[in-house]
């Protein structure tokens, strides 16, 4: 009998395992049984369709959800004024590359330029379709100040989010992305720990209602001088408290994607971990922590150069996993670009070349396939920043 009731548990989805349970009086106690129905989303089968596609073979996201601010000190480092004509001449530069489609299957966008177009008059969102590339959505609004915390921050944005994103949804996305964060060195406090999943749980809940595929990103950030083994005790710690509250708050878990971290040393560490390290960690940690009904695993870049973020991500690509280990990178994938275009429309063709490069490097790396054989002296240079903010 217990084996049958196994077998049939593991035929439910996670929401629907909740949804067949419920809280029932102690025996002998006289109080009525409480049912607690779960309302499943309407877009269930579209968000667990979305999510397969953005997690398919030898593809990940190009992440250019950039705020305002932060795009503009990246063309301020190739000397260009931060205007809407240069924002959008540079973002058309990326999402109009051809064959981008082959290794880029989701793109996050700012909400500026989800409502941008080419200079054709062409709608960004349908440029992506064109190449079947999903358009996704950032939506959280930044951080800010935790008060009782150690100088830790939390994430705002949840007021307005469902109306929000059932505009994005008409606009086109189909996924979208919540970056909160979390410090070693200011701790990191239970307190920043519970507020950052428990927000990532009510993001995603609200996400999944609108037919949006949530990205679960609490990004642990590389600053600081500690081991990598303190690195996994956090992570775990963190991805503990974020699927709780996330089956707290009955989200889809086959209708999400994750954005974590990489488990590594902190960037002052004395000591620089391999990438077979990096991913002995790293998938030590996913396996204790995330579901296998979790389709898709898109780590950020954090800092890397483009070539540490590549061999990294080659390296947990060596045997089976089982989700779907891939890239959502945005420095990772565009730093040479941005350095090959300068800003120059005469430069426009090879900083796509350079994009394809960077892009079915990643690509081959999910596959497990990638060598560092060839790559330029530009692309191992190193981009964290201490305290780096978006």
């Amino acid at each position: 009998m217990a084996m049958a009731a196994s077998a049939k548990l593991n035929t439910l989805s996670s929401s629907q395992w909740i949804a067949h349970n419920s809280f029932s009086p102690r025996r002998g106690s006289s109080s009525r049984r409480v049912s607690l129905p779960i309302r499943a989303s309407s877009y269930q089968h579209e968000l667990v369709q979305t999510a397969k596609s953005i997690a398919s073979p030898g593809r990940g996201i190009l992440a250019i959800d950039e705020s305002n601010a932060t795009c503009g000190k990246r063309l301020a480092s190739i000397g260009l004024d931060n205007t809407e004509v240069n924002r959008q001449a540079y973002r058309q530069l990326l999402l109009t590359t051809p064959g981008l489609g082959e290794y880029i299957s989701g793109a996050i966008l700012f909400e500026e330029t989800l409502y941008q177009s080419t200079t054709d008059g062409k709608q960004f969102v349908d440029c992506l379709r064109d190449q079947n590339i999903v358009p996704g959505i950032k939506v959280d609004k930044g951080l800010v100040p935790l008060p009782g915390s150690n100088n830790e921050s939390w994430c705002q944005g949840l007021d307005g989010l469902a109306s929000r994103s059932a505009e994005y949804y008409k606009q086109g996305a189909r996924f979208a992305k919540w970056r909160t964060v979390v410090s070693i060195p200011c701790g990191p406090s239970a307190l920043a720990v519970k507020e950052a999943a428990w927000g990532l749980a009510r993001y995603a809940a609200i996400s999944q209602d609108n037919g949006l595929v949530p990205i679960v990103e609490p990004e642990i950030l590389l600053d600081g001088d500690h081991p990598i083994e303190r690195t996994l005790e956090v992570a775990e710690k963190v991805w503990s408290e974020v699927f709780f509250y996330l089956a707290e708050n009955n989200v889809l878990f086959e209708g999400i994607l994750l954005k974590p971290s990489m488990v590594t040393p902190g960037a002052e560490h004395k000591e620089k971990a391999s990438p077979e390290t990096i991913a002995k960690y790293t998938l030590t940690m996913l396996r204790r922590r995330v579901p296998p009904a979790v389709p898709g695993i898109m780590f950020l870049s954090g800092g890397q150069s483009e070539v540490e973020a590549t061999l990294n991500l080659n390296a947990m690509n060596q045997s089976p996993n089982p989700w779907h280990v891939s890239f959502s990178y945005a420095r990772a994938l565009q730093n040479t670009v941005l350095k090959t275009w300068q800003g120059h429309p005469e430069n426009v063709e090879a900083a796509q070349k350079s994009l394809l490069v960077r892009a079915k490097a990643n690509s081959l790396a999910q596959l497990g396939r990638y060598s560092a054989e060839g790559e330029s002296e530009e692309a191992k240079k190193g981009m964290f920043v201490k305290g780096y903010t978006y």
